[in-house]
């Protein structure tokens, strides 16, 4: 074979891969949640997934021509049969009535069922359907049974309707029942021009949106999203929020631990290009709760939560991704964890560790924006939910006010 032709057999073998990744490179997350095994009281009955329709809605950040739609039974120990998937337009917020000139079944390498296997995800084929910033989209799935352990995200804040059938394509559920519980449901990815990303926050309650009004989509992440798209600079950003309520640094609390989580909640996410963490109060406020903590005890749990940092900017960078460290806000007066001096200590070195020049790509002080000035341990009180711990709306809007958008331009 002449050099010419091993050249032209070259240029035949690389040219389909290089079209792949041209075409991937455009896809950037608009919508995600965060994975985890549903508490007791908020998994559906076994029941209540058989021969089911979950009508699930989202609120996106930034928009597309093109979507596809992420489902995961990453905690299922048996196969998840989604017989019937359909995306629509809600006809208003909280409501179960779509939009019918705006219903799409979706496919799965070209079928329109899917078989997920047990610990997996699966994306749906890309889908042509303009995409509104800051919109609302509904999913409906089809479920033919419970797949062993669930999965899903309680902290939703957003209604879910079920109902038994196959209603993907109902105009309406008006007798289902509903939960204010996410399941199965992961990620909205959108098609866009080559230059869209997306920012991944990672981080517990005070992220997931603990106290943020049920279908109201007044997170801080929310409000980040309205200032992105209100800004010419950064309206090709989304913000996927990862947050997990109760979610821990070094330990399994309420969801995987964040190192854990890691790779499926940040690193798989489509157009990743920023990482926000926040994350740590609940390591903090588990060891100030445990009787007889020594001063030991605290020190190894702060050496441990900057190891865990330094885990996730070292892997971070590994993939490009600029990691910006929020410090960690007060919780003095907490009704849940009555945080000590040594608590207090605690938080205050972590943060000091956070500021400190050369660990972070840039820091966003949510500690100094939302702390009372008159009392540095507790939060501001128009900020405060009333629990001492959480932000209320007012607080969630400052937080996002706090985050520089010149970090994304």
């Amino acid at each position: 074979m002449s050099a010419l032709m091993y050249l032209l057999l070259a240029i035949a073998l690389l040219s389909p891969m290089q079209g792949r990744s041209a075409a991937s490179s455009s896809w950037a997350g608009t919508w995600a949640s965060s994975q985890q095994i549903p508490e007791p009281q908020n998994a559906l009955h076994s029941a209540d997934l058989t021969d089911a329709t979950l009508r699930e809605t989202v609120h996106v950040s930034q928009g597309g021509s093109t979507i596809r739609v992420r489902f995961s039974n990453t905690f299922g120990t048996r196969a998840l049969h989604l017989t019937s998937v359909h995306v629509a337009r809600p006809m208003g917020s909280g409501s179960s009535a779509i939009d019918p000139a705006s219903d799409h079944a979706l496919l799965f390498n070209g079928s329109q069922d899917v078989m997920i296997p047990p610990a997996a995800e699966y994306v749906s084929d890309p889908v042509a359907y303009p995409l509104a910033a800051l919109s609302d989209l509904t999913v409906s799935m089809h479920v033919e049974a419970e797949s062993g352990q669930q999965t899903g995200h309680p902290g939703s804040r957003q209604t879910t309707f079920y109902a038994h059938g196959d209603l993907t394509a109902a105009t309406d559920m008006p007798s289902a029942n509903k939960v204010e519980h996410w399941y199965m449901l992961s990620g909205v990815d959108v098609q866009n021009s080559s230059d869209a990303y997306a920012i991944v926050a990672l981080g517990d309650s005070i992220t997931d949106g603990h106290g943020a009004t049920t279908n109201g989509n007044d997170r801080w992440t929310d409000v980040l999203a309205q200032r992105l798209q209100a800004n010419v600079g950064t309206r090709k950003a989304g913000v996927l929020n990862q947050g997990i309520g109760g979610n821990h640094l070094l330990t399994d609390g309420l969801g995987p631990n964040a190192l854990a989580r890691f790779d499926r909640d940040v690193l798989a996410q489509a157009g990743v290009r920023y990482l926000i963490i926040l994350e740590g109060i609940n390591d903090l406020g588990g060891v100030g709760r445990t009787e007889g903590a020594t001063k030991d005890t605290h020190d190894q749990l702060v050496h441990g939560m900057i190891g865990a940092y330094e885990q996730i900017i070292a892997r971070a960078h590994a993939h490009s991704i600029k990691v910006f460290g929020a410090t960690i806000m007060a919780d003095g007066g907490s009704d849940y964890y009555h945080p000590d001096a040594a608590s207090e200590l605690d938080r205050q070195q972590v943060n000091a560790w956070i500021r400190l020049p050369g660990h972070f790509d840039a820091v966003v002080d949510l500690d100094k924006e939302t702390r009372d000035p008159t009392n540095s341990q507790r939060l501001l009180p128009a900020y405060d939910s009333g629990d001492h711990l959480h932000p209320g709306s007012p607080g969630y809007r400052a937080m996002a006010q706090a985050v520089p958008l010149f970090l994304f331009e």
